[in-house]
């Protein structure tokens, strides 16, 4: 690197010689990781006719420097393209490819312009660490971070303590003990503790880095799923590197983090939507090469991306093509109303009867994490799941709406009105979109969080109700006649989000009917298939 620091990386050669396009892949778990290579695949693409070189970041397995996340990856990759464009047998155009952190290092690295940078496919990453990464509507991602901290630990401690094996292996029995005993005593550990177990390891704990990266116009595939951890970013970047002029191109599937099969959460969405044959065609390593035989190796007459984005919608479960995302539609509101409804007042007039409901939140017995777009671990698998026992609680206010006459098909970003208000000097307001199916069974589509900080009331009192607006991402689902349109509201949803660093039992209550304007915002097509 331009530092002197030496970073080390596996070529994956074409059998026969010629001049190859390479496909570059940064990453910071190991470049003989089984299962980083197994996603991408580094042997069929070389059969394809690509030199992939596979590299690991910067402090990280066989390199050299010291593990800072998010920090080196633009400067570093840059240096890295212009070093792999020079090896044997490469022809000097240079893509990029993975996901996760490793759909990061690209983001990063093409803000940056590398001139024999022409083309990318990152995955499954963010776009701003501060929504989904390392913080959501202001909360901290508490299971994320620890989970992912704890797990990169072990290469940490391993190099750090090389010279000495006996701290090494009671360092790593730390981590071992710290994800063992993940829900019933890490997460429960406050973050900015001196003791808690990140910082009394000196675990390297993201933190987002100065400025934002700048969209080009490099030509770019990304992939997202429903239930990522990371969707919203995906979509985000996907849209700026439309308005930056570049070729694009998205595919969107029912898919978590970890999970790109046909069965996701309690769901099975059917065999199109299985990574390995997408609509029942090519797969989604055929058709990332695809796109790079298009932009990198154009004389093997690579098709262009057709149409800007490919997308699974779920309650229909099949593939759609939009000419750009998101497609357009048209706002539709469903109002928070008495009696636990959710109905489209005012133009099915419930009557001028305003309310609120209250529940009591404790910050000791916060509501549990029920599946959703996360990245936590074992014990907390992602997608949708049955809330039911979740929407039991008495701190979690449930609005449900009739049964549907019409198919509903909600495509793009969704958002929630709420006029609320809090004894706690702050507060969280987590709502979360589920469909109800006709056997009552209630499952999780998109949610979201919003952390509040009261500013006015300092002598104890309730705050002022006031109007606050929590994004629930993306989606696209049809919700069947006879379902019902269900709507959450809580003030935790743990180990996912940290508890309120200032929160203490408090009452929570939510205004609506007339004069209250608590709604849920739906984004319809309004010529659905």
């Amino acid at each position: 690197m331009r530092d002197g620091t030496v970073l080390r990386a596996d070529a994956y050669w074409p059998a026969e010689d010629g001049s190859w396009p390479v496909l570059l892949v940064r990453t910071p778990y190991g470049k003989q990781n089984a299962d980083v290579l197994a996603r991408l695949d580094p042997w069929g693409a070389a059969r394809r006719g690509y030199l992939v070189v596979v590299q690991d970041c910067r402090g990280r397995f066989a390199s050299d420097g010291v593990w800072e996340p998010l920090l080196h990856e633009g400067a570093d990759g840059y240096d890295t393209i212009a070093w792999a464009a020079r090896l044997p047998g490469a022809d000097g155009r240079v893509g990029t490819y993975g996901p996760s952190y490793l759909g990061y290092t690209q983001q990063a690295v093409k803000a940056l312009r590398p001139p024999l940078l022409a083309a990318t496919a990152p995955g499954f990453t963010w776009a701003d660490p501060d929504d989904g990464l390392i913080r959501r509507g202001g909360a901290y991602e508490l299971g994320l971070v620890t989970q992912w901290t704890l797990s990169l630990g072990y290469n940490v401690l391993e190099r750090r303590y090389r010279s000495r094996p006996a701290e090494a292996r009671r360092y790593l029995a730390d981590v071992d003990a710290a994800l063992e005993e993940f829900a019933g005593r890490t997460v429960w550990e406050r973050p900015t503790d001196e003791a808690s177990t990140l910082r009394r390891l000196g675990l390297p704990i993201p933190v987002p880095t100065p400025g934002s990266p700048q969209t080009t116009d490099i030509p770019t595939l990304t992939v997202a799923g429903w239930f990522d951890c990371f969707l919203q970013g995906s979509l985000d970047n996907h849209v700026a590197a439309s308005a930056a002029g570049a070729a694009t191109a998205l595919i969107v599937g029912p898919w978590s983090h970890d999970n790109q099969t046909s069965r996701v959460g309690e769901v099975d969405f059917g065999a199109l939507a299985d990574a390995a044959a997408i609509d029942g065609g090519r797969s989604l390593a055929d058709l990332e090469l695809d796109f790079f035989d298009h932009f990198l190796a154009a004389e093997r007459g690579g098709q262009a991306p057709e149409g800007s984005a490919l997308v699974f919608v779920m309650g229909a479960d099949e593939w759609r093509r939009f000419p750009a995302w998101p497609p357009v539609s048209a706002e539709q509101s469903w109002y928070l109303c008495p009696e636990s409804r959710l109905d489209r007042w005012p133009s099915s007039d419930p009557g001028s009867v305003s309310g609120s409901d209250t529940f009591d939140h404790d910050p000791d017995d916060p509501v549990p994490t029920v599946g959703g777009a996360l990245l936590i671990g074992a014990g907390f698998p992602a997608g949708p799941y049955d809330q039911r026992l979740v929407e039991k609680r008495d701190d979690v206010l449930v609005y449900t709406s009739e049964p549907l006459d019409h198919p509903l098909e909600v495509v793009g970003r969704v958002r929630v009105h709420l006029v609320a208000e809090s004894t706690a000097q702050g507060a969280d307001w987590v709502a979360r979109l589920c469909d109800v199916d006709r056997d009552g069974v209630s499952r999780n589509i998109t949610d979201g969080v919003l952390r509040t900080v009261r500013t006015a009331g300092s002598d104890g009192g309730a705050d002022e109700p006031d109007e606050y607006v929590i994004d629930l991402w993306s989606t696209a689902y049809v919700f069947q006649p006879g379902h019902r349109i269900r709507l959450q509201i809580a003030a935790s949803c743990f180990p996912r989000w940290d508890r309120h660093p200032v929160a203490t039992r408090a009452r929570q209550t939510v205004h609506h009917g007339a004069g209250f304007s608590s709604r849920l915002v739906l984004p319809v097509l309004e010529t659905p298939r």
